[in-house]
C-alpha cells in the first residue's frame, strides 16, 4: 500500500497531526509509513475565574499551534507535507462571529458552570428521552448546556455568535478559513442523534437554539479546506496544503493505537484517564460516554475520568516538584501492592463517568505514620486504576466486550503504572511503540483525506506495532479486589458529604 501511495505522491513525504490538549498543543510530522520525523509542544494556560469554571482562550490555542508548526517546518520541508489533521479535547463551546473571531474564552471539559442549564434541559425532557437520542447523559461538562449558559448569562455574546465550534474545528477554521464540524465531536451536544449522525432540530427548537449555530457534521477524514496564505505565513505550512476535519482526541488516539476493530480498547493515560472501546453499534449506558469513532461505521463506548496523569502531576507539584516521573516510578515500585491500606479517590476536578458528580472530591483514606512518599505515589496510581476498572465494569454491563487494551499517553511509559492497571482490571494491556498515538491517528486521517491511504484504519493496521505487553499478576487479584471494593464503598459513604448543597 505504501509503495503505491508514494508513487502517486512522489513529492509528499510527510503527514502532520495537531493535538489541542488540555494543557498544551502538540504537533508532529510522520513519514508515510508512520515514523516520527519532527515534533513540537507548546503550552497554554487554563483560567479558573470562579468555582466550577475552567476556561481557555481559543486564541491561545492558535498561538501555540503557530509556534508548534513553525517548530515542525523548521525541521522538515513544508513543500513535502501531504496533509494536516487536527484533533482536540472534547466539549468545547467556541463562540465565533461571522469573521471567525472567538468572542470569549471557551469553557473546557472540566467546566461545570452549566448546572442550572442541565436542570432546564431536564424540565423540557426527562433524562431517559435525552438518552434515547444522544446516547449520552445530561451533564454540565457537555457542550449543549454551555450553549444554553451563553444564552442565559451572556446574551450579548450569544447574539453575536455565528457558529459554535469545537477545539479542533476552531483550529481548522484558522488554518483554512472554512467552518467544519466532524462526526466524532458531535456527541458533545445532546441534540446529536447518535444513530443518524445529524442534529435533532426539534430538540434545538425546544431549547430556543437556532440550528444554524451548529455546522453540519462531516466525516473525520474529509478535507475541510486548504491552508490559506495568511495561515501559511503564520505557521510555515505551504499554502494550499489540504487540512482534514479531524476529530475527538480520544477517537484519534484509538486509531493511533490500532483500536479499529470491535473489542479493541484504547486505555487513556494523559491528563485525563479512561478507556474507549471500539464497537459496531451505538448501544450505550447512561453512566458512560458514546461517540462516533473516527473510523467509519464504528462507535466508541468511552469512560472518561478526571484523574489520569494529571493526578500524578498534581502530586509531584505538591510534594516534590524536583522529582522526575522516573524517580516516582522507582518509589512506587518499592511500595507494596495495595499501598498498605492507603486508598486514593482521584476526583480532583469532580468526576465524569461513571458517577457523574461534579462535586466529587479527591480523598486519601487510611493514612498512618507508617505511610511514606512511596505509598502515596503508588496509591495515586492504584486509585486511577480503580477508576478505570469502574468504567470497564460499567461497559461490561452494557454488553461491551474488551478483547485487548492498548495503552497510550504519558502513563503508558510507566511500566509500574501500566502493570498496576493490568493487575487491578484483570486485563492484558499492550503498549504500542509510538508515544504519539493521538497525533499519529490524526495524521493518518489527513493521509486518508489527501488520498495517501485507502483508509486510515488500514494504515493503522500496518503501522502500529506493540512494543511490550503487561499480563495481570493473578497473585494480586484478591488484594486488589478488596481494595477496589473499599474504593467503591468509600465514595458511596462520602458522596452525601461531597454533594451537600450541589444540585442539577
Amino acid at each position: 500500500m505504501f509503495a503505491a501511495a508514494s508513487e502517486r505522491h512522489k513529492m509528499n513525504k510527510y503527514l502532520v497531526g495537531i493535538d489541542i490538549g488540555t494543557s498544551a498543543c502538540k504537533a508532529a510530522a510522520f513519514t508515510l509509513d508512520g515514523a516520527l520525523a519532527a515534533e513540537a509542544t507548546e503550552s497554554y494556560e487554563t483560567e479558573y475565574p470562579a468555582p466550577g469554571m475552567a476556561q481557555q482562550s481559543p486564541d491561545d490555542w492558535w498561538a501555540a499551534v503557530t509556534r508548534a508548526l513553525k517548530g515542525i517546518t523548521s525541521q522538515i520541508n513544508a513543500d513535502e507535507i501531504a496533509g494536516v489533521g487536527v484533533d482536540g479535547q472534547s466539549w468545547s463551546a467556541v463562540a465565533v462571529d461571522r469573521d471567525g473571531n472567538a468572542l470569549c474564552p471557551t469553557p473546557i471539559w472540566t467546566d461545570t458552570r452549566a448546572t442550572r442549564e442541565c436542570a432546564q434541559m431536564l424540565e423540557i425532557m426527562p433524562a431517559e428521552k435525552w438518552f434515547e437520542t444522544a446516547k449520552n447523559p445530561v451533564q454540565p461538562g457537555y457542550t449543549l448546556p454551555k450553549i444554553l449558559w451563553y444564552k442565559n448569562n451572556t446574551p450579548d455574546i450569544y447574539e453575536k455568535t455565528d457558529k459554535i465550534l469545537q477545539s479542533n474545528s476552531f483550529i481548522v477554521l484558522r488554518l483554512t478559513g472554512e467552518i467544519s464540524q466532524d462526526l466524532s465531536q458531535g456527541y458533545g451536544l445532546q441534540c446529536f442523534d447518535m444513530n443518524t449522525g445529524r442534529w435533532d432540530e426539534e430538540i434545538l427548537g425546544k431549547l430556543g437554539i437556532d440550528p444554524s449555530l451548529l455546522p453540519s457534521p462531516v466525516p473525520c477524514a474529509s478535507i475541510a479546506g486548504a491552508v490559506t496564505a495568511k495561515a501559511a505565513e503564520e505557521t510555515g505550512l505551504k499554502e494550499g496544503t489540504p487540512v482534514a476535519a479531524g476529530g475527538l482526541d480520544a477517537a484519534c488516539a484509538a486509531l493511533g493505537v490500532g483500536a479499529t476493530r470491535p473489542g479493541r480498547t484504547q486505555e487513556q493515560g494523559g491528563q485525563a484517564g479512561g478507556m474507549s472501546i471500539c464497537t459496531e453499534s451505538s448501544d450505550s449506558d447512561p453512566g458512560l460516554i458514546m461517540s462516533y469513532h473516527v473510523v467509519p461505521g464504528m462507535w466508541l463506548l468511552q469512560g472518561g475520568t478526571t484523574g489520569g496523569g494529571g493526578a500524578l502531576r498534581w502530586l509531584r507539584t505538591l510534594i516534590s516538584p524536583d522529582i522526575s516521573f522516573k524517580e516516582m516510578d522507582t518509589l512506587a515500585q518499592s511500595a507494596p501492592a495495595g499501598s498498605d491500606g492507603l486508598i486514593f479517590l482521584p476526583y480532583l476536578a469532580g468526576e465524569r463517568s461513571p458517577i457523574w458528580n461534579p462535586a466529587a472530591k479527591g480523598v486519601f483514606f487510611g493514612m498512618t505514620y507508617a505511610h511514606t512518599k512511596a505509598h502515596i505515589i503508588r496509591a495515586v496510581m492504584e486509585g486511577t486504576a480503580f477508576a478505570l476498572r469502574h468504567n470497564l465494569e460499567t461497559a461490561a454491563k452494557a454488553g461491551a466486550k474488551v478483547n485487548v487494551m492498548r495503552a497510550m499517553g504519558g502513563s503508558a511509559a510507566s511500566r509500574i503504572w501500566t502493570q498496576i492497571k493490568a493487575d487491578v482490571t484483570g486485563s492484558v494491556i499492550e503498549v504500542p511503540g509510538s508515544a504519539n498515538a493521538t497525533v499519529l491517528g490524526t495524521a493518518l486521517l489527513a493521509g486518508e483525506g489527501a488520498g495517501i491511504y485507502s483508509s486510515a484504519a488500514d494504515a493503522a493496521e500496518k503501522i502500529v506495532r506493540v512494543e511490550r505487553k503487561h499480563t495481570p499478576n493473578l497473585s494480586k487479584k484478591d488484594l486488589y479486589d478488596d481494595g477496589y471494593a473499599k474504593y467503591l464503598e468509600l465514595y458511596s459513604r462520602l458522596e452525601p458529604m461531597m454533594s451537600k448543597g450541589e444540585t442539577l
